[in-house]
């Protein structure tokens, strides 16, 4: 289901565009199963090759006394285990400090290799911009994600003289189609996912995370609740749930360099 405002190119279209390969990118383990996990889900059901990139080890993210080593093996661990539970059999990290992202060139660098290594039909992130409907979903280090990961896009991933030592290494350039952002302010989301078939997986992805929910019934109550409201909004029907993106056409059919 898609709905853009007016004047803006349609948003992404399952009938047109084929998604093989998608590389999903998070600040933290449980971002992703927070803000797109159902549709992963759907997606490696489907047949479609999806791996993970969590740009810090959430060392900073607990409720009980643990030591910052055993704090970032259990928040791996958490998140490979989640990571399965949709599909997903690949989990990069890149091993950044919690509360410490930049988008900065060491992270965009890294993150220029990833998509030029796997070559996705689908970049997911973060979403750039602050929320200020529901600030938590707007921490520094979310927005570092998608500055980062958007950066990085355009024009260094399509572009052979951005870090030519990963040219050198075999990693060429190339054009990405599609980049769909998560945790976007309202006014922004103009693509939804229908997940009902695959909520299960959504939740017992974020089960996974249980060094982070010091109230699971809660949290599962309060992500329901929020899927239901998309699934409202998408006209899906009743009782669908969803997932809602802001989706962006990077390399479009009427796209030209630099415009």
């Amino acid at each position: 289901m898609s709905h853009q405002p007016a004047g803006q190119r349609p948003a992404f279209s399952p009938e047109l565009a084929r998604v093989k390969r998608v590389l999903c990118f998070g600040a933290h383990p449980d971002d992703l199963d927070f803000g797109a996990s159902g549709t992963v889900a759907a997606w490696t059901a489907a047949g479609v090759q999806v791996e993970y990139c969590i740009m810090t080890d959430g060392d900073a993210g607990g409720f009980d006394a643990r030591t910052e080593a055993e704090i970032i093996t259990t928040r791996h661990a958490e998140q490979r285990a989640a990571a399965a539970l949709v599909g997903v059999g690949t989990v990069h990290f890149m091993g950044e400090s919690d509360g410490f992202l930049e988008a900065n060139h060491k992270v965009m660098k890294q993150v220029v290799a990833l998509i030029r290594a796997m070559r996705p039909d689908v970049v997911l992130a973060m979403h750039p911009e602050r929320n200020w409907e529901r600030i938590q979903r707007s921490h520094p280090d979310h927005m570092a994600c998608g500055e980062a990961v958007t950066r990085a896009i355009y024009p260094a991933v399509e572009n052979p003289f951005s870090y030519p030592e990963l040219a050198e290494a075999g990693l060429e350039a190339y054009k990405l189609p599609w980049l769909w952002l998560y945790g976007a302010p309202a006014a922004r989301e103009n693509h939804r996912v229908d997940i009902t078939s695959v909520f299960g997986d959504k939740l017992a992805a974020l089960r996974q995370h249980l060094s982070q929910h010091p109230d699971v019934p809660a949290m599962e109550a309060f992500v329901r609740r929020q899927c239901q409201e998309q699934g409202a909004i998408a006209g899906f029907g009743d009782g669908a749930l969803a997932e809602a993106f802001h989706v962006v056409a990077v390399n479009a059919q009427d796209t030209i360099a630099g415009f």
